[in-house]
């Protein structure tokens, strides 16, 4: 995943106030914990955050955070929003390394639809799986996961098992081939049987 680097400083003072004082001064508190080190209270630049949320993935992507000087790897595990104007409260941050292993949902992508038959034939593409959940290195996680519809009809199901993973990506769900997308046949659709379908030649 892409990585991108935010300024933040180290704040002393917590509570509703200090976190208030700091979206005014155009900053949101944060917080950045584990590796077995000591939480760090942080403010991080509002502009800059709330772009990132917007853009999505934000919560599958390594972020450095240049703390005073020192750089710390990390990925966000949770943020806050203002339920009524939707602006970014406050953001939790995982400090991670190569060794660090973290569960996320990678979003799914379809190609190739235009040449898909079955949609060609009238069919629509009834999409299961969003996001599919896996366990990875943090410092490795896909960007996506790519299917491929071009040998795709009616009432095929596109499984997991469609595409290769990566080395160390691993499905949090391992009891089955689980489905991603199914193509719909149209409302009202019956397949000619052989017979029936001589008949129609004729």
């Amino acid at each position: 995943m892409a990585n991108f680097e935010f300024k933040a400083e180290r704040r002393d003072r917590a509570g509703k106030g200090s976190a208030r004082a700091l979206r005014r001064e155009g900053k949101i508190p944060a917080v950045i914990y584990g590796d077995k080190k000591d939480p760090i209270s942080v403010a991080i630049p509002y502009k800059e955050t709330t772009l990132q949320i917007q853009k999505g993935g934000f919560l599958t992507h390594i972020i450095t955070v240049d703390v005073d000087g020192e750089k710390i790897q990390v990925i966000p595990r949770d943020y806050q929003l203002d339920v009524v104007r939707d602006f970014p409260l406050h953001v939790d941050f995982l400090r991670v390394s190569s060794s660090t292993m973290i569960t996320v949902g990678v979003p799914v992508e379809f190609i190739n639809e235009e040449g898909c038959p079955g949609l060609k034939r009238g069919g629509a593409l009834n999409i299961v799986r969003r996001e599919v959940e896996v366990e990875c290195p943090a410092t490795a996680i896909p960007e996506s996961f790519v299917f491929d519809l071009k040998d795709a009809d009616l009432g095929d199901s596109i499984h997991i098992s469609a595409i290769t993973l990566p080395a160390g990506v691993t499905p949090t769900i391992t009891d089955r081939d689980f489905t991603i997308a199914t193509i719909a046949a149209p409302a009202g659709f019956n397949e000619p049987v052989e017979g029936e379908a001589e008949a129609d030649a004729e």
